[in-house]
C-alpha cells in the first residue's frame, strides 16, 4: 500500500490491479480530506500517515488538497481496464480527479 499511496501522490494516476485501488480508494481519500483542513495538527498527521516522507507530505498539502478545496469528497476516480494476457488479472487505473 504504501509504494501505491506514494506513486499516486508523485504521478497523479497509476495502473494496478482493481482490487489493489479499490483498497487505495478510501486511503488517500481519507489523507485529502485531512490535508484539505490545513491546520498544523492536521499536516502532521498527513505526514505520519505518508510514512513520514517530507516531499510527498509537501506535494499533497500544498499542491494536490487545494485543487479540492470546494469539493466533499470523490478525489478519485477507477477506470477499469480489459483483463491482462498473462494472468487474466482485472487491471484497472486509479488517478485524482
Amino acid at each position: 500500500m504504501k509504494g501505491l499511496v506514494l506513486s499516486l501522490i508523485s504521478h497523479g494516476k497509476i495502473e494496478t490491479t482493481e482490487a489493489k485501488a479499490k483498497e487505495l480508494r478510501p486511503f488517500i481519500e481519507k489523507l485529502i480530506t485531512k490535508a484539505n483542513v490545513g491546520t498544523l495538527a492536521s499536516g502532521r498527521i498527513v505526514l505520519s500517515r505518508l510514512y513520514n516522507l517530507k516531499v510527498e507530505s509537501n506535494k499533497l498539502i500544498k499542491e494536490i488538497a487545494p485543487k479540492y478545496k470546494g469539493r466533499n469528497g470523490g478525489y478519485t476516480r477507477i477506470t477499469k481496464l480489459p483483463r491482462r494476457k498473462g494472468d487474466a488479472s482485472k487491471m484497472a487505473i486509479i488517478e485524482l480527479i
